[in-house]
């Protein structure tokens, strides 16, 4: 995933960046990187933060910068910022996304100026973000160029670009899949994903950038360069999982959310226990209201160790994840032995952890591990935003589970309805899979009602494999597709 910020002052703008960038750690592991602009120009930092929290990489830089200008990025993906010198002038860029025919636009703009996008390569590899700063370059003005990207590109690609002149602009990817959020205060302009950072900062919410939208910022005001768009598909996932709980998007508050998406499954499946936990750190406001909803006990029998494994340094190796990850959670005895408890988590994606975690409350001596998960079974590996690690569809326990039950080329979307035969044997075998005494998934009617946007505005991809900017299509883009295509 990823995520940024970008800030326009009248004075010295270096520590609301710091603060504000750092404030996205949750959404990336990799780097972080902030960009300035002042009186002697750019000023540039990147470092790799797989080790080492953002604040702790960057401290030296903040003495260092100076400007009232700049941009900042956490990032999964590419060494950001970018500082470009092109025939538009000289720009700074950050990107969040995930961009599904990088390779094809590579070509294109190889065949069209070649010494362009060379040019542009800051590393032994081309990424997203210096593709994105060539095919902007190619164009008559930055306006232009923002536009050109977003009509070119499959996927998505919010970004933040710092023109030479002083001016910050925010674009929001063309059908709003992640949030831009502008706050405000006497001294200039902020753009951000999360908008929980506003407050702390001491700036006042303006509004959200809608789907496509541009905006160009200057510390006496803002004005909008490109118009937004009809269609929205923001992520449901934000407030499923990677959203921050003290921030909105589009005005709903990723914590209420997860409490209604708690309440709805007690309503749905309830459960005969002795109390409602949640694995941290998404799962416990799920579980909080299970729990107030079905009118029992809230308890952690797990508490999640954080001083020294925070998510911001989690590594990229997949082994090396699950032992982390395994580490970062110390069980309570006295809170699971001779208990029948139901856990509530986010999602299951490979099942590896749950299934750990599961044998791990038997040893301590659970009477029963109920599991309640707070969105559906997820069936599609995810075209648009870049927020799950999963290189392959068969990386998802449910994939593998249609693959080993009836082969390559299985109509998926029979699984999607929770009240087919289908969909109820893939749950039975997730079940037995993790040695779990039951185990139920929300529906997307209910996640959906528990966000509290209307279904049309939501991309809800990864579950049913269908998306507002695709209509009458499958879930491999083939128009008028019946779900059966190779």
């Amino acid at each position: 995933m990823g995520g940024f910020c970008g800030v326009v002052s009248k004075g010295d703008c270096v520590s609301d960046l710091f603060f504000g960038t750092d404030y996205h750690s949750h959404l990336g592991t990799h780097r972080g990187g902030m960009a300035v602009f002042g009186p002697g120009g750019f000023q540039r930092a990147i470092h790799n933060i797989q080790n080492a929290p953002f604040r702790s990489k960057f401290e030296n830089d903040v003495g260092r910068f100076v400007g009232n200008v700049g941009i900042g990025v956490i990032s999964d993906t590419d060494p950001q910022p970018l500082v470009m010198y092109t025939r538009l002038g000289a720009f700074a860029i950050v990107t969040v996304g995930l961009i599904t025919n990088i390779e094809d636009l590579k070509r294109e703009l190889f065949e069209m100026n070649h010494a362009q996008l060379q040019y542009s390569t800051t590393s032994g590899m081309v990424g997203p973000t210096e593709v994105i700063s060539a095919l902007i370059a190619t164009q008559s003005s930055l306006v232009d160029g923002v536009k050109y990207v977003q009509e070119k590109i499959k996927g998505s690609c919010s970004m933040l670009l710092l023109f030479e002149d002083g001016t910050l602009y925010a674009a929001r990817d063309r059908y709003g899949r992640t949030p831009i959020v502008i706050g405000r205060r006497e001294t200039g302009y902020i753009a951000l994903q999360e908008s929980c950072a506003l407050a702390n900062l001491g700036y006042e919410y303006v509004r959200d950038l809608g789907p496509g939208e541009m905006v160009a910022m200057k510390p006496d005001g803002m004005e909008t360069v490109i118009a937004p768009g009809e269609k929205m598909a923001i992520c449901s996932f934000l407030w499923v999982y990677y959203g921050y709980p003290a921030s909105s998007y589009e005005g709903r508050n990723v914590e209420m959310a997860r409490y209604r998406c708690g309440s709805a499954l007690a309503k749905r499946y309830p459960a005969d226990v002795d109390a409602a936990c949640g694995i941290p750190d998404s799962g416990t406001s799920h579980a909080l209201g299970y729990a107030h909803e079905a009118k029992i006990k809230f308890a952690r029998p797990f508490v999640k160790y954080t001083p020294t494994w925070a998510r911001s340094f989690m590594p990229q190796d997949q082994r090396q994840r699950e032992k982390v990850a395994s580490m970062k959670l110390i069980p309570i005895p006295g809170l699971i032995r001779d208990r029948r408890l139901v856990f509530c988590d986010d999602s299951i994606v490979r099942g590896t952890q749950l299934g750990k975690q599961a044998d791990r409350l038997y040893k301590e001596g659970c009477k029963e591990v109920n599991v309640r998960i707070a969105c559906p079974p997820l069936l599609y590996p995810c075209r648009f935003i870049n927020f799950s690690r999963s290189k392959s569809e068969y990386d998802l326990i449910t994939r593998r589970y249609v693959r080993g039950h009836e082969g390559e080329g299985a109509d998926i979307a029979k699984y999607v309805d929770p009240d087919g035969a289908p969909y109820k044997g893939m749950v039975e075998f997730i079940r037995e899979k993790l040695n779990l005494t039951s185990l139920a998934f929300q529906t997307v009617d209910d996640l959906v009602a528990a966000i509290g946007l209307p279904k049309d505005k939501l991309c809800t991809y990864c579950w049913t494999g269908e998306d507002v900017s695709m209509p009458g299509s499958c879930a491999h883009g083939c128009a008028n597709c019946p779900h059966k295509c190779p």
